[in-house]
Formats: C-alpha cells, structure tokens, sequence
C-alpha cells in the first residue's frame, strides 16, 4: 500500500507513508530515511541480457558486494569512515552507513551476471534465460 500511495505523487522524493508518520508522531523524531534516494536504479533490456545501471557515488568497489540467492540479485553497501587519530571530536558523522537493495532476476547461475563498478555507477548485465525447445508430447506407438 506505501508503494502505491507513493507511486500516484508527482514528485520523486515524496513518500506519503513517511510523511504521515511524521505528523503523527513528531515528538519521536520520527525521520526520513536518508537512503531513499540512494541506489537510484535504470534497468534496460536488449535481445540477449538486462543491464542495470545503479548510482553508487563516493564508493570504492570494496564497499559493494553483490549476490544472488533465491532468484534475487542482492546489491548491498557498507561504507565505514576510517578513525582518525582522536585529536577531532565530531559532533555528527554522515559519511558512514549500508543499505541494500534487491532486485527478482529468476533461476540464474552468478557465474552469468557480469559488474563493473566505474565513476560511481555499477555496470550489471544479467543474461536472459533462453526459450527452452517445446517438449513433445508425441508418444511413439510400438
């Protein structure tokens, strides 16, 4: 319900559900989350695959890591800012955070989908299953 409620607005980046939970209840700091419009995704297709682009900005590939398990593609981020010497005392830290997302691919092999991580955006191309020949239902006669 969320999902269509947010789908029928115009704007990209409003979410009725969060904004309703915000009038309801303000005083729990009740805020959006921050990674709503992280891990923006354009898939399109050609005769033999599927290519995904994902916006993935300031990553390193070590931070990405990609798996397939019952028929989805996982994308999952974590990325931890490196400790400094202690001399700093930062009253609020932004950069550190991990989210997932996971996208329906069907019975695929991992060894099939290909990535490339390259200028903040992942490169995934997933092969589409091939028909498979019609069986025939013919029984020979003896």
């Amino acid at each position: 319900m969320k999902h269509e409620l947010t789908e029928r607005t115009n704007r990209n980046d409003y979410d009725f559900f969060d904004e309703a939970m915000n009038e309801l209840f303000p005083f729990f700091g009740y805020r959006r989350s921050r990674t709503h419009n992280y891990m923006r995704t354009d898939i399109k297709e050609n005769e033999h695959e599927y290519l995904m682009e994902v916006e993935l900005p300031g990553l390193d590939k070590k931070d990405i890591e990609l798996n397939v398990k019952d028929g989805y593609l996982n994308i999952s981020v974590q990325k931890n800012e490196k400790e400094q010497d202690g001399k700093e005392r930062y009253i609020r830290r932004e950069r550190s955070f991990s989210c997932s997302r996971s996208y329906y691919v069907g019975d695929i092999r991992k060894d099939e989908i290909k990535a490339k991580y390259e200028n903040g955006i992942l490169r995934v191309s997933i092969p589409k299953e091939q028909p498979k020949a019609p069986a025939s239902d013919k029984i020979e006669i003896e």
